[in-house]
This record gives C-alpha cells, structure tokens and sequence, in this order.
C-alpha cells in the first residue's frame, strides 16, 4: 500500500477500538480543520465587467449567532408566498436565496453562484411567482434544467410553492409523449419546466406554440448544462424568445463557458456568490476513504452497507451495468437497494426516486445521473464505490448527504488501480481524508455470502441484458430505430448508458 495514502494497520486498529455504534454514525476521530477559504482573487470570476457583484462569504459559528438569518418577508416577498413559504417549513432564507432574491424583486438579470443544495430553486421560484400574482399571463416563465429528473423537482417545487394561487405548470422532457406534451403546452401554463432539446422540438415543429411573451428565462446548472453539449440548443433556443425579459443563470461554478452563456443571455447582470471554493463542501460532512483490493471491492462494500444498516446510503458507480449489477447483487443478500441509471425507462427512474424518498428502499445505487441537484433529503451515508474521474463531481456527489446543516459521512473506496484519481481529489480538496476503520478478518468474514450474492447478481444482469429491448423489459433497449429529426437531440437529456 502507497504510504503517501494508505495508513498503517496498527491506525486502523486503533481506531476501530474507538469507534462506538450509534444511530448515526460519526467519523472515530476528529477530522482535520478545514482548509481556509481562498482569497477573492482566487474566485473563478466573470471575464468582463459585471454592473454589481454581491459575495456571500461562509459565515462561522459566532458570525450566525451576529447577524441570523433573514425571513422571506424581510427579503420583500409577498405574505401570501410567506405563508406558503411556512407551511412548506421554509422559515429562514438560506445565504442564496438572502443575496440574489431583493435582487431579483428589482428586475434586475441575476448571475447565481451557489453549491448544490443550497436553495437555489426558491431563489429564482419566489420572484417569478410574485411577479405572476401580479401579472397573471400564461407562458410567463421558461425553466431549463440539464436532467429530466431535476426539471421534475424543479416543477414539484414551483407547484408547492405556487398552490395557493392557482398556479398552473407543465414539464417538458424527453423520454415522454410528445403528444400529450404539446396539449398540456396547447392549455397555455404560467411555468414551463423543460430540458433544452425536448423544448426546442416543441419551438420548431408544434403548431400555434411560441413564447413571443415570455418573461421569464432561467438556466438551473448552467455549468452542467454547457458540460453536457447543450449550448448549441440554448443558442437556437434563446432565438425564439423575446429580447425583453429577465433572466437568471444559476451555477455551482462559473466556468469560462458559462460567462459565454452569460454573454449571450443576459442584460447588465448582478452576480450573486456564495460559493467560497470551486471544490468546498460543507463542515458538517465527514469524509473518509477505504483502501481496498480491487478483487475484494464487492466484499467491502457489503461491509460498509451493513455499517450503516438502518440508514440511507447512496452507492456511486460508473456505469449503467455496473449500477444495476450493484443492486442485484445487495438485493441478493437481502438489502433493499434500487438502481437509479440511464438504462431505465423515465417512469422507471422516477419511480426508483419516489421509493427513495419514501423510505420504502433504504441504498439508491446510481450513477451521476443522481449526483446534482437532486433533492433527496435525509441521506445518511454516500459511498463511491467507483471514483468519480473529477473533483468536481466528487464534490456534487458527497454533497447528496450533509444537507440543510445535518450532518452526514462520505466514504470513497479506492483500489490500486484508482491511486492517482484519488490523490487529484485530496489536492483539490486542499486536505487529507481520515480512513474509514474495517478490520480485514471482520470484512473477509463476509467474503462466501458475497460471492454468492455475486454468482445470483451475474445471472440476473444477463437475464436482463439479454432481454433489453423487449416490450416490459427493465432495461431499456439498443436496438437500431429509424433516426427521425430530433431523435439525437431528445436523448441529450437521458444519463449516459
């Protein structure tokens, strides 16, 4: 084992001797202090002069005690959306949603930079209702969000939030029929929630459908959204919309990409930042890594799940076969996982979430479909049981647990073959993580029942691979259709297979 990563066995011994089980599980030894914010200079900025710039540095403990949090009334909204605001349990703004909503409230374009979870749907949500309450048009705000399932979170919360005012909304993306999409568009919504190819098939080709009067543009995960290839339909797309509008880009990072995107779209812009670090995460997370042999890597997961029996756990992979594979094989041993991949149906997806949710399967297994934005509150534990291939998406994936000032435990397992990832994640995370304490001869007690559940998860992933394609299959299939225009652009939205 690499002494630069990996630390002593006598450590981990120790360690284990400390350790105490609890209900929730907290890190057997204090974690190393957080690094220092970086200086402002040291902040991805915007490459040409903004008309104001309003950074929210991270408050410590004594700092929260000194200035509290403001409520929605205090930022100028409306006490009917206050109201909806408390009975929704929204009672203090969060830093996000104090900075860029009196600004918004202002008619002026917003530049939104906040880490995931942070709020940002109310920010840009609350604005737009208020202004609707006080011109009540139809197709007054478009939406547009790099998954489907995030744009169906993203209507779920402009619905709680508009309730009370007869708010009417629809979702536009890809995976569901077209028809029936183009009626709900037909009965002119105040909000349209879409993904961007799915929305500008719409623009091109439904008949009496346009957005001449719209006043409302937002871009949730901007930078993802460029990731993804987006830009050229963002481009077609913002050539369908009136000059005349507002609009709110909202981002994790601002990238080089996304100040393009901001070029294009917006008008004299306030940029809005509570983002101290590309690659911060928050205190209350405990970070941990396993060292593990790649051959025993089923073996320590089993390990870690029972660890954390009882509690929630996300399980990060790579890919779709490895995603269902994983879940077949923790069903095996009797643990109620379900996958959450590209390879499912939509309905399949969303269905998978709501279980999640719900409390009914306790281990979403997932790939970065599920890694941003996504609100899945009260999650106990992620595990990367594959390393992500960046940091920034380690962050985004830890960032699922540790929400709304919880405290939550992130453990990432690393194999000989993933050394010089993992040390590209430390260095970005400007520290080191502690180990996560597992005694050998405890884990390998586990070894016979997870090769088993193993041989069962191989035949099972066969089976439905073998059956992929087929009319009620799980997975969806890959057989060659007939391109028709569109076709490549409204898969643009779907997880990678």
């Amino acid at each position: 084992m690499p002494p630069s990563i990996v630390r002593s066995a006598a450590t981990q011994k120790e360690k284990k001797k400390k350790k105490k089980p609890t209900a929730e599980p907290t890190a057997p030894a204090p974690a190393p202090a957080p690094a220092p914010a970086p200086a402002p200079a040291d902040r991805p900025t915007s490459s040409e002069p903004e008309s104001a710039t309003v950074d929210h540095e991270p408050a410590t403990a004594d700092q929260n005690v000194a200035a509290p949090a403001k409520t929605f009334k205090e930022l100028g909204v409306v006490d009917v959306l206050c109201e909806t605001c408390e009975r929704l349990g929204y009672t203090k703004a969060t830093p996000i949603q104090e900075e860029s909503i009196p600004v918004a409230l202002t008619g002026r374009d917003i530049i939104g930079i906040a880490e995931t979870g942070s709020g940002k749907t109310a920010a840009f949500a609350l604005p737009i209702l208020q202004s609707l309450l006080e011109n009540n048009t139809p197709l007054y705000a478009l939406v547009l969000a790099p998954t489907r399932e995030l744009a169906v979170q993203i209507q779920n919360q402009f619905d709680a939030l508009g309730s009370i005012m007869g708010l009417r909304s629809t979702l536009i993306v890809g995976g569901m029929e077209k028809i029936q999409q183009s009626i709900s568009l037909g009965k002119k919504p105040h909000v349209i929630v879409a993904t961007p190819g799915r929305i500008l098939d719409h623009l091109e080709s439904t008949k009496g459908f346009n957005l001449h009067k719209l006043k409302f543009l937002v871009m949730d995960e901007a930078d993802r959204l460029i990731d993804q290839d987006f830009g050229p339909v963002i481009e077609k797309i913002l050539k369908f919309l009136p000059r005349e509008r507002n609009t709110f880009l909202f981002s994790a990072t601002m990238s080089s990409k996304v100040e393009s995107l901001q070029r294009a779209s917006l008008r004299d812009p306030v940029k809005v930042s509570v983002s101290s670090s590309k690659y911060a995460t928050v205190e209350n997370l405990k970070q941990h890594y396993l060292f593990v042999p790649h051959m025993h890597k089923d073996t320590y997961l089993v390990f870690l799940c029972n660890e954390f029996a009882q509690q929630t756990i996300i399980i990060f992979t790579r890919t779709v076969l490895e995603t269902q594979r994983v879940a077949l094989l923790l069903r095996a041993l009797g643990m109620s996982a379900i996958p959450l991949h590209g390879g499912l149906s939509q309905s399949s997806r969303l269905g998978a979430l709501n279980k999640f949710r719900a409390g009914s399967r306790s281990i979403l297994v997932a790939t970065d479909v599920a890694a941003r934005g996504l609100d899945i509150p009260n999650v106990d534990c992620v595990i990367n049981f594959d390393l992500p291939q960046d940091s920034k998406t380690y962050v985004h994936r830890v960032g699922r647990t540790a929400r709304a000032g919880k405290s939550g435990v992130a453990i990432s397992v690393v194999t000989q073959y993933d050394i010089e990832i993992y040390k590209r994640i430390e260095k970005a995370l400007k520290k080191e993580l502690e180990v996560y304490p597992a005694e050998k001869d405890e884990v390998m007690m586990l070894k016979t029942r997870t090769e088993q559940a193993q041989r069962t998860a191989k035949s099972q992933l066969k089976d439905l691979v073998d059956d992929r394609g087929n009319k009620g299959s799980t997975l969806r299939g890959t057989h060659k259709r007939r391109a028709h225009p569109g076709s490549a652009r409204d898969n643009m939205d779907k997880e990678e297979m």
